[in-house]
């Protein structure tokens, strides 16, 4: 791992190899684009990392795969299933086309269009309101120190909510979404929750070792959906070359999930033409090979 570390790091600093920052929200756009953060705990509790791990690490659509788990705990698998399908995307994350082709229904809780459905299904009178029961959760279930970053939901206010105000008016015209003000409000709170790259790890946790309190049905059922479209339409390529299931924000955040054994968290904000950390990646599939065989084995052997 430190040898993956010490060949992704200066690449991730090298103008060749630079994604680019999301710039349309200010406040992700003034962050260091040179920051780059590993962190992975087992499932013996054993830590490593490396980099800027002090790094405050918005989640964004990192989110999406707890805020799924989250429901499925809570509301049960029938009910989310009424409400969003489980499809990869072709389009991107925040495509009006891909929902309007759809018939209003969101292919998938990873995409914009599902998150905002799925944030509108939330207990909780305002969006302030459902984020701390989320955010609570979260903190409880995974030992946690996530907060809301204000600074940053200031400025997911002041610009780069069009996408998703146009998905929020198909979703609401197509009767999907009940609570159209608060589905939004709620959706941009949990993007904003923020923490470090090592609680960013420990979340994955719950995915990799679900504890008691957790069905581990509902865990396999989000990793299920994070192999086919945790990376929006590079889902396909990626799952074949990593193979594990993971989810990106736009922030850099990245979380995978090696079933069984632990989970891996990356941070850096130079991203790939899908909205993916380009640095991240890169270490992942540095790791793949040792790190995705045992996670195949072990499905092979739980479906024998």
């Amino acid at each position: 791992m430190t040898a993956a570390f010490d060949q992704v790091h200066p690449r991730a600093q090298s103008p060749a190899h630079r994604g680019r920052i999301a710039d349309r929200i200010a406040y992700l756009g003034s962050v260091d684009p040179q920051l780059f953060a590993v962190e992975l705990w087992d499932h013996q509790g054993w830590r490593w990392g490396r980099g800027d791990r002090g790094a405050s690490v918005a989640l964004m659509s990192a989110m999406k795969p707890f805020l799924l788990l989250y429901l499925l705990e809570t509301l049960g698998s029938a009910a989310v299933a009424q409400w969003v399908d489980d499809r990869p995307s072709d389009l991107p994350f925040n495509s009006l086309a891909q929902l309007q082709a759809d018939g209003g229904r969101p292919r998938n809780p990873m995409i914009n269009s599902g998150a905002i459905t799925l944030a509108d299904k939330l207990p909780g009178a305002t969006g302030a309101d459902r984020c701390h029961q989320f955010c609570h959760w979260l903190n409880t279930t995974a030992g946690t120190n996530y907060h809301l970053n204000q600074a940053l939901l200031d400025s997911v206010h002041q610009g780069g909510r069009e996408p998703n105000l146009a998905l929020l008016d198909a979703l609401t015209q197509a009767g999907v979404v009940d609570r159209a003000d608060g589905s939004i409000d709620a959706y941009e709170h949990l993007c904003c929750l923020s923490s470090t790259v090592g609680d960013l790890a420990r979340l994955g946790l719950l995915l990799a070792l679900p504890p008691d309190r957790l069905r581990s049905l509902h865990a396999l059922q989000v990793n299920q959906t994070l192999r086919t479209c945790g990376l929006y339409e590079a889902s396909p390529c990626f799952n074949l070359r990593i193979g594990l299931p993971m989810k990106s924000g736009i922030s850099g955040a990245l979380v995978a999930v090696v079933p069984g054994q632990g989970a891996i968290a990356c941070y850096s904000p130079l991203l790939d033409l899908q909205g993916n950390s380009v640095a991240g990646l890169a270490f992942l599939e540095a790791l793949a090979q040792p790190l995705a065989q045992p996670s195949a084995q072990s499905s092979a052997q739980s479906s024998a």
